[in-house]
């Protein structure tokens, strides 16, 4: 949520922002309904000021035993008053707030301008391309193959969209994970949490899922619960409603959890393998810091993701988003997309985001600053370090060889139980 005085002060700027992120949020109403609850909330507190002092007023006559009807029957209507105008007060701030919750974070200066991805820009590139003397083979046929990736019993259980990992597939993607938390907890400083996989609407929103994107959810109905669409979500509301101490910042958390989205609005995209699935998993890194810093953590952030595929020796290339490509609440976003030899092309692994104090501001989360005492809102950014399974696709057909056998890749062997090539059982 933006800090409401930037939108008084400068309503063009958050206009601005709202057609940058293809957004359709109107503020047409935003200044009729501020200003409205101002002069509630001035009447309002004008008539509590008049109660208290005729109350005084009221207790003298009494206590001189002298008649104060009149002026008891002045406040009954005063008191009546009052509530009448709480009710209002009531109303007017559940439609600003309802606004308000539907307003943007505003992009970083630095983020390019542009309706789609096609205005994204590459800021670096690593690794080379590798070449094969034979046609490598997309993930799903070596899959089968290797019967370490079951589609078709997959879609019997679940339906469409959903892996079965089966052998060494199965072994295969818990490496990944342990290694990748191993890394970031041993040499990068983060602190393993395992949250909850369901969260409660108030968690939703203070991340900025709710309202916008409900429809991507999976929900309980009869919980009002959410399977968690990334640990994003569970982290960051580890410290929500608290006010935090200025010494322990940054705060670096490392999360293992499967992630779950309905994918909706993209039937018929990526249908085949699991580029696109409802269920995946993900080692996500959330970081709560000093707002002076936070755009150096930004990059430090990406530094550690980036981590993961240069030990892992697999071709990447980082991106920042332009304005109509950034999430909802992100001030500023890199994403790592790794290239994938089987379907030719790179797929995104990893969305390194600063949400400046947007996410901080739903839930909450503040820090009392030493020098002077004030309480702050920390900014918080999160980021993929990194995700499952097209970290595992890109494994896949990068490190497989002529005779359909996948090689391990040499820092995941210490992980595979000896293994150091995945051949067909």
């Amino acid at each position: 949520m933006l800090d409401i005085n930037i939108i008084r002060n400068d309503i063009d700027k958050v206009k601005q922002a709202i057609v940058n992120k293809n957004e359709t949020t109107s503020l047409d109403s935003f200044q009729e309904l501020d200003s409205k609850r101002k002069a509630l909330l001035i009447e309002c507190g004008e008539l509590r000021n008049k109660r208290n002092v005729t109350s005084k007023e009221i207790s003298k006559l009494r206590s001189k035993k002298e008649d104060a009807a009149e002026l008891i029957q002045e406040m009954k209507g005063v008191s009546d008053k009052i509530k009448q105008l709480e009710a209002e007060t009531n109303t007017v701030s559940d439609n600003l707030d309802s606004l308000l919750i539907r307003i943007p974070n505003i992009p970083a200066d630095d983020v390019p301008v542009g309706k789609d991805p096609t205005s994204n820009v590459i800021v670096k590139s690593w690794g080379e391309k590798k070449v094969f003397s034979f046609t490598p083979l997309p993930h799903w046929e070596l899959g089968k193959k290797l019967d370490i990736l079951d589609f078709e019993r997959a879609a019997k259980i679940s339906g469409a969209g959903f892996t079965l990992y089966k052998g060494a597939g199965a072994r295969l993607e818990r490496a990944l994970y342990n290694f990748m938390l191993d890394l970031h907890t041993q040499e990068h400083g983060y602190r393993e949490v395992l949250p909850p996989y369901l969260v409660n609407r108030t968690s939703m929103t203070g991340t900025g899922q709710l309202p916008k994107l409900e429809e991507d959810m999976y929900r309980l109905p009869d919980d009002d619960l959410f399977l968690i669409p990334t640990a994003e979500v569970p982290v960051t509301n580890i410290h929500a409603n608290e006010i935090l101490s200025n010494k322990d910042l940054p705060i670096l958390y490392a999360a293992y959890t499967a992630c779950f989205r309905r994918e909706a609005g993209s039937y018929g995209k990526d249908t085949r393998g699991m580029i696109r699935v409802h269920q995946f998993n993900k080692v996500e890194l959330v970081k709560f810091v000093q707002p002076e810093t936070s755009y150096d953590e930004l990059e430090s952030l990406l530094s550690v993701s980036e981590k993961v595929l240069q030990l892992l020796g697999l071709q990447y290339q980082v991106v920042k988003l332009c304005t109509g490509d950034l999430s909802f609440a992100a001030a500023k976003c890199y994403d790592i997309e790794v290239w994938s030899p089987g379907v030719d092309r790179f797929l995104e692994v990893s969305s390194c985001s600063n949400f400046d104090d947007f996410q901080a501001r739903r839930s909450n989360i503040r820090y009392r600053d030493d020098e002077n005492g004030d309480l702050r809102f920390v900014h918080t950014l999160n980021g993929s370090g990194v995700a499952l399974p097209r970290t595992m696709i890109a494994i896949i057909e990068t490190y497989q060889k002529e005779d359909g056998t996948v090689e391990i890749p040499e820092v995941l062997k210490p992980y595979m139980n000896g293994l150091d090539i995945i051949r067909s059982v």
